[in-house]
This record gives C-alpha cells, structure tokens and sequence, in this order.
C-alpha cells in the first residue's frame, strides 16, 4: 500500500489571510498550484521561478498590455506597456537620464539628501524609519532630480500611492478608482505646465533633458514625459522604499549580518540583493498572454492577465538553496548581475522589461543602508518588537520603530 497525499487547498489570493503572511502560502502554490487560477479577478498566478524568468523573457507570448488598464487610466501610456520599436526608442530616450552620466553627477546629491534626512532624528534615541526616513527619501531624491518643490512632497506621496492603489486594485474597489481619476485630473494639471515651461527655458533637470532628449529623430512629447514621471514617482518612490525599509528590518534580525554591514559598507550592496530576492519590494507582476501557452501543465486562455508571483518565485527551493534563511553570503546569486537584465532574482523582472532605473535605486539603497547603521551603532527593534509587513502587489514593513543611543 502506498499512502495518500493530501493536497492542500487552494489558497484564496485576496484573502486577508493571505495578505497577513502570504509567504506560508507561496510553498503550496509552487507545489500544488503552480499556475492558480483565481476566479474572482480572473488572473492566473504563476509561482515557480522557471516558469516566470520564461514568461518575463518572452516578449512574443507575454506582452505588459496590462498596464493598459492597470496605469495607463491614471498617468498615460508608458514605456512600461509598450513593445517593439516603441518600447525600444522610448527605452534609449529614457536611460542615459537613469544609468549615465546624470546619474553620476546626481549621486553627491542622494548622499547629501540622505544625510540631511538623517540629521532630524540623530539624536532622537527612537525613530520610525518609515515614517520620518524611507517613505519620503526616494521621493526627495526625484524631487531633485526633476527641480521641483520640496514643499509639494506630500502631493507627490498623495498621487502615487493612489496610482500603486489603483494598480493593484484586484477587486475593484470603486473608492480606489475614484482616487485614482482624482490623481487623473490632478497630476497633468501640475506638471504638463511644468514641462512646457522646461522645454521652453531648459535647464539641467531631469524634466529639461528629456524635452531635450533625441532618438532618430524623435522626440518625447509634453504628454509622453508626464506619464513618465509618474512612472518614476511609482518605480521609484514605493519600490526603494520598501527595498531600504526590509533590509534593514532584516539586518536587524540578523546582528551578525548587520555587524558584518557595518564593518564592511560595502556589503550593503549584498544585503539589497539578498532583500531583493528574499522579500521583493514588488511581490506581483503582472503580464499578459498573446496566444494559447501552456504553463506547468495549465494552458492559459489567449488574453488572460498573469500574475507573476515575485515573492515565490525568489524562495523557489528548485532554484534556491536554503530559500527560506536570509543569508547576505550565499553564493547562488550573482552580485554583479543583479541590476541588469539577465540577474538571477526577479524583483525587477527580467529581459527587455527589466527595471531601467535599477541603478539609481541600488545607489539610494547604499547610501541610506550605510548611513543608517552608521548613525545608530546599537540599532534595535523598539521594544523588542519585530515590526509587520503590508501589501500584496508591494510589501514591506508597515513601520520600522527602532530604538538607538545616540553618538556623540
């Protein structure tokens, strides 16, 4: 006789449950449920790591026609939605402004930003990170990099939480779609007057350059540059927030890791990336299929949205060893190509889609790693309490309170 196996149930991917600590369910969805199909939001879930580097290198069978519907609504048509010859000039447009010498001249200024942020709370002894450091350090460094008003921060925090909302608005909350078309008519009302004005005076701003920027001949459009600024404020504000917020929530959790930070900054890098794999800052991804493909032995229909489950993927045993152990020192992730394309973690996604403004988020990461530990050399959880996480297409700590003496 053999014995039976039971199978799990399937997990409810909206439920509350599983928002609480969804990675207990990413285990039995790779094992029993590699493609989940979930009736209510009609999305397939996809978990395992092959099966998902596949889908994001296949740019004939997976398309981001998603975002169509997804920010499209809110912001416009981005690079993010786009393919072919489209998405190639508009991406050779957008990069030397994220990964070239603007970047190189722009990273004194994160360290400066960074430094000034920390010098708030210095001598406080107890600090939510959160709250007074990570959730507002990215916004500040792309505040900087575009030229504009430092005193308008909370708006920008206003709008692109509602965009993150409204794109992962899986059960569609009429609350969160009208926030969204509030940011619709808000945001193009404050920045299209911005740029027109930028590409009529250019200075050395993010915003002038790429009214400025060419690509055989073509050239970004006023409308085309605001979307792509709230693409930044998304890509670049929630993503580095959480990045930041979970490895040091996960350095803390592990003194002798952190120690080895704090001896040596540049581990930090390490420590990003073993975040990045441990506990993405985006947990989902979704793509869109163009034809009938056949996924861990499920064919999904043509047309069918796909979630492409990040927070799995990256704990994948088959891929992985030991995938469940934060460990900064583990020799199956490539450091080096970790912020490209062909990395071995799927935060970023991968292939042609893969985050372009990786770089200056792996930057804004080091630097607020290195001078947090720096700052508070007997760091800790407050009140021994290790903080909760949020979120299910982004998560990270809902506040990182922490307890330090400090120096002198």
């Amino acid at each position: 006789m053999t014995a039976s196996t039971t199978v799990p149930e399937k997990p409810d991917v909206l439920s509350d449950e599983f928002a609480k600590d969804p990675h207990s369910y990413y285990k039995v969805m790779r094992d029993h449920y590699p493609v989940l199909h979930d009736e209510v939001s009609g999305y397939y879930f996809v978990s395992r790591y092959d099966d998902i580097a596949r889908i994001y290198k296949d740019s004939d069978g997976f398309s981001n026609e998603n975002y169509g519907f997804q920010m499209e609504p809110v912001i416009g048509k981005t690079v993010i939605q786009m393919s072919g010859r489209e998405h190639t000039v508009n991406r050779q447009l957008i990069t030397p402004a994220l990964r070239g010498n603007y970047l190189e001249e722009l990273l004194p200024q994160v360290d400066d930003l960074a430094t000034e942020m920390i010098d708030k709370f210095r001598t406080a002894g107890r600090v939510d990170l959160v709250e007074d450091f990570t959730k507002w350090f990215p916004i500040n460094v792309i505040v900087k990099m575009l030229d504009l008003p430092r005193t308008d921060l909370a708006k920008f925090h206003e709008w692109y939480s509602s965009l993150m909302a409204f794109l992962s608005n899986l059960t569609n909350d009429p609350e969160i779609h009208a926030w969204g078309m509030r940011t619709q008519q808000e945001y193009p009302a404050y920045i299209l007057p911005i740029i027109a004005e930028r590409r009529r005076n250019p200075g050395t701003d993010l915003i002038s350059r790429l009214t400025q920027a060419e690509i055989e001949g073509e050239q970004f459009t006023d409308e085309q540059i605001k979307a792509l600024i709230g693409l930044l404020l998304i890509a670049g504000g929630e993503t580095t927030d959480k990045s930041i917020a979970s490895t040091l929530k996960y350095l803390i959790q592990h003194p002798d890791q952190l120690e080895a930070v704090r001896n040596d900054p540049s581990l930090a890098t390490q420590a990003l990336v073993e975040t990045l794999r441990f506990h993405p800052p985006v947990q989902i991804i979704l793509r869109t299929t163009t034809d009938d493909l056949e996924v861990a032995g499920t064919v999904i229909p043509s047309g069918s949205v796909v979630g492409c489950v990040n927070g799995a993927a990256n704990r994948d045993e088959r891929r992985f060893e030991d995938p469940d152990t934060y460990n900064i020192f583990r020799t199956d992730i490539s450091i080096k190509q970790a912020f490209a394309g062909s990395a071995d973690h799927t935060a970023f996604a991968l292939g042609r889609h893969f985050c372009v403004g990786s770089l200056l988020a792996k930057r804004e990461a080091e630097t607020a790693i290195n001078q947090i530990l720096a700052t508070m050399p007997d760091i800790r959880f407050a009140d021994g309490t290790v903080p909760a996480d949020a979120g299910l297409f982004t998560r990270g700590p809902k506040a990182l309170v922490v307890e330090f003496t400090p120096v002198s």
